[in-house]
């Protein structure tokens, strides 16, 4: 059973999310919340699979619960649902170290979410995407990822991220094994001290604005 916080200053949509969840047979909402302070105190009580949380509440923002929440507990897996996709806000929730991204509009993307991010995935809903890409004019080249520090198999590396591809995925277009995909990407993380490959999606698209 998944064990999910619900934080949202909105009551209609902490009761909404709780309904959509707790019809799941694998999901359990535990607790809900309404401010960043709250989520910080349920998560010490509760240290739920996953906190799903507002980004803009009036007493206490999720950004900067997420941050304390993270300091106290790096493990935790943060799932941002908000209304708000900006560029500014997404680079500063996955630089925490938050595991996801979504929009509040879509609402049947918000349980397979919560699946793949108890599942220790990554996850940005595919407006969050396409804002990035929009923000972006083009893609970086390879010289801009290289003065980063990456090697040229480096940069070729972050590309096939940035487009979404797995592991397998990439081991077959470059023609190396998987094994080898998971070093450089251990590399690629710790050169550009990034946490996992979402944040080197942004990266890669942020680099080309």
């Amino acid at each position: 059973m998944i064990r999910v916080i619900v934080v949202d200053d909105d009551p209609f949509v902490c009761a909404s999310l709780k309904t959509i969840l707790g019809a799941q047979q694998d999901i359990e909402v535990v607790q809900v919340g309404s401010s960043g302070e709250e989520a910080i105190a349920l998560y010490g009580e509760h240290a739920p699979d996953v906190l799903l949380m507002d980004i803009q509440m009036a007493q206490g923002d999720g950004l900067s619960a997420a941050e304390r929440i993270l300091a106290d507990h790096p493990d935790a897996r943060v799932l941002f649902l908000t209304t708000f996709a900006d560029d500014d806000y997404i680079v500063r929730a996955l630089h925490l170290g938050a595991k996801g991204y979504l929009i509040k509009q879509n609402v049947t993307d918000i349980a397979p979410a919560v699946r793949a991010v108890a599942a220790g995935q990554n996850v940005l809903g595919d407006e969050v995407v396409g804002h990035i890409t929009r923000a972006s004019n083009g893609h970086p080249s390879g010289e801009a990822l290289s003065k980063l520090g990456l090697t040229e198999r480096e940069v070729e590396v972050v590309e096939l991220v940035a487009q979404g591809l797995d592991n397998h995925e990439i081991a077959a277009q470059l023609f190396m094994g998987e094994g080898t995909v998971r070093n450089h990407i251990s590399s690629i993380l710790q050169k550009l001290q990034l946490k996992n490959r979402t944040q080197i999606a942004v990266m890669y698209y942020r680099c080309a604005e």
